[in-house]
């Protein structure tokens, strides 16, 4: 009974495997799923069903400080709202007044430059959406907005606000859709610096209010307070919209880059509502794809089309030897002979039979003289 009682209060051995070959084993089946989603984008759809199953969650979360705002301005004072009522309208003033000049201004403008102002506008349409949730940290840079598939946003589209370029769409749910702001470390932008035209690349610097530019040498001409805008190259942002202003620029003798910082111009750590973009593809100031620049133009000119090479001119085909022109009889040529002999003028045609003669009585005698060869030899 000891003996059996002993035995029945030990761990059965084998019951289940080590933890380790199951660490190895879920580490296994980790980086196989992370390689076919990176590489082959197996789990899109998935993504694409938890993010709109986490969709009403995320709202939910972010209720209660929407609703203590709301709370916060219906017991809002008689007397704050008439202030605020009265400065307000005193603005309104102020703006109608510049709007006038304004208006002058554009249709002088315009008048001036009837070239450019006869091309239709870069953007298409364009859609508002609030900010739902916000990631500022110093990995992820990202936006979280209520729009989505279907309001018409897909990936890698452009979003801007009033003041410059914010970021682009990444996932793409059917009510809401992920941004990564330009600040993300993960995020580049090909920028061109406008005071001198050159191009280079701005990098997210996980900062709300910072970007590095860190593929400038150091002799390059920029200088702190140039604006950085899009260059149009990589095929998502248009060129000439703003993006930065350069704050630092600090060069080292002994280093070969410079180290250069910019500011974004768009408030990204206090907007509430961005703007999603399409935009022209036929205008010249739309974002070039790689792919779009190989191949055949699809507009433009003509003659600036590439055109296609003339065909070479066909081989002449082998024939059998010419044979020697043979003179005419009397020194005359085939012709005058033809004339003496009362045929029609005719040269031609008379001394191609003639050729074709020779050559015949030429191709027999070359049998006859092989026919009297002997066969020893």
């Amino acid at each position: 009974m000891a003996a059996f009682g002993t035995a029945a209060g030990r761990p059965l051995q084998g019951r289940g495997g080590s933890l380790g070959f199951r660490f190895a084993l879920y580490a296994t089946l980790a980086v196989v799923i992370m390689y076919l989603d990176q590489r082959q984008h197996y789990l899109e759809w998935l993504r694409y069903v938890l993010q709109a199953t986490a969709y009403p969650v995320q709202l939910a979360v972010n209720s209660p400080p929407a609703a203590w705002a709301w709370l916060r301005q219906t017991f809002e004072s008689r007397e704050r709202l008439q202030a605020e009522n009265a400065r307000l309208r005193a603005a309104q003033r102020d703006l109608e007044l510049r709007s006038l000049s304004y208006e002058a201004l554009a249709r002088e403008n315009g008048e001036l430059r009837g070239l450019r102002a006869a091309l239709p506008p870069i953007a298409d349409r364009w859609l508002a959406a609030e900010i739902v949730n916000i990631q500022l940290s110093s990995l992820r840079q990202r936006l979280l907005i209520n729009r989505g598939a279907v309001n018409g946003v897909f990936k890698a589209q452009a979003v801007l606000d009033a003041r410059g370029l914010i970021g682009q769409t990444t996932h793409v749910g059917p009510w809401s859709a992920e941004v990564i702001l330009i600040t993300d470390p993960e995020h580049a932008v090909p920028v061109r610096i406008e005071r001198t035209g050159l191009r280079t690349i701005a990098v997210g610097a996980a900062d709300a209010t910072s970007l590095a530019l860190p593929y400038l040498p150091a002799n390059a001409d920029i200088q702190s307070g140039d604006l950085l805008v899009t260059s149009g190259l990589g095929g998502v942002f248009p060129q000439g919209y703003p993006v930065a202003r350069v704050t630092v620029v600090h060069r080292d003798a002994v280093q070969p880059l410079a180290h250069v910082r910019a500011e974004p111009l768009a408030h990204i750590d206090t907007d509430s509502e961005v703007m999603l973009v399409w935009f022209h593809a036929d205008h010249p100031a739309a974002p070039t794809r790689a792919s779009d620049s190989l191949g055949e133009l699809k507009s433009g000119k003509l003659s600036m089309q590439p055109q296609a090479a003339p065909p070479r001119p066909p081989a002449a085909a082998p024939g059998p030897p010419a044979a020697a022109p043979q003179p005419a009889a009397a020194g005359l040529s085939c012709t005058d002979a033809a004339v003496g002999a009362g045929q029609p003028r005719d040269g031609h045609r008379l001394c191609g039979d003639r050729r074709l003669a020779d050559l015949r009585l030429f191709r027999a005698r070359c049998r006859g003289a092989l026919s009297r060869i002997p066969p020893q030899l």
